[in-house]
């Protein structure tokens, strides 16, 4: 089994403690035993609730159905958290359709919404592997990566998707890209968890680290992924073909060190 790294949660003492719970054994040891013999695959990978067969439709009724936010995770344990959050370490991930108010323009209604449940489609099937999918809004999409779920060496897991993402829309394949595609990815401190008024809240990140990934991904250009200097240093497996870049990103008083790894000058042939 992958290493989990330890959870670094700071905050009020109750949503720390709700937070450390999520991540290492909110449920006991005995539900556990009584979800893993309950019929059938895919499970919760939380506390193994089942999604399928007999338990899965008996679960549901119990508000273990899969979470839209990650459909390996069951609301119970990802959608069900009270109001609150905690500061902790993540990564961000910004996927956004290039010039897609032209496409827009170009393109009837109807076509432009096939087009865009189709890149909806491939990013909820590379992203929900490991990350958390924050966001599907209009051309753009943001999903979050939160170590503990992850396990050792989470970082890597986000130029593999930023990478999958791009080649699942054409880039660095055989194949004419289907869509004009830019990512943007960083790590940092952040803010996590429900935030809103009332009945109406959503489970998000806010801080630093979410602004910088949006503003990286301004600076790619379709094909490629733009990431910050600081994830590239932590990567075990760093790309060869990233080039060193340094951004003048909008908002930020200091330029920005970071990478650039652009598909469409790599083949998978």
């Amino acid at each position: 089994m992958t290493d989990r790294p330890a959870a670094d949660f700071a905050g009020d003492p109750a949503d720390v403690a709700y937070f450390e719970h999520l991540v290492d054994a909110h449920v006991t040891r005995a539900f556990v035993k009584v979800m893993r013999v309950l019929p059938s695959e895919p499970r919760c990978r939380l506390c193994r609730a089942p999604f399928g067969g007999g338990g899965g439709r008996v679960m549901r009724r119990f508000g273990y159905g899969p979470s839209r936010k990650n459909p390996t995770i069951c609301n119970t344990c990802f959608e069900g958290a009270p109001m609150g959050g905690v500061e902790t370490e993540i990564g961000v991930l910004f996927a956004d359709v290039r010039g897609y108010t032209s496409l827009s323009e170009t393109m009837a209604p109807d076509d432009v919404a096939l087009l865009m449940n189709r890149f909806y489609a491939a990013a909820s099937k590379v992203l929900t592997r490991t990350a958390i999918v924050d966001k599907l809004v209009g051309d753009e999409v943001m999903a979050l990566y939160l170590p503990p779920l992850i396990g050792a060496n989470w970082e890597d897991q986000l130029i593999r998707d930023a990478s999958d993402l791009l080649s699942a829309v054409g880039y660095g394949t055989n194949e004419e890209p289907w869509l004009d595609l830019g990512i943007g990815i960083d790590v940092g401190r952040a803010y996590v968890g429900n935030v809103g008024a009332g009945d109406v809240k959503d489970f998000t990140a806010l801080g630093d680290v979410v602004n910088t990934a949006a503003r990286l991904l301004s600076a790619a250009t379709g094909g490629q992924v733009v990431m910050s200097e600081r994830l590239y240093d932590r990567l075990g497996t760093p790309p060869e073909k990233a080039t060193v870049a340094t951004l003048d990103l909008k908002g930020k008083k200091d330029p920005e060190p970071a990478r650039v790894l652009d598909l469409n000058t790599v083949s998978t042939s």
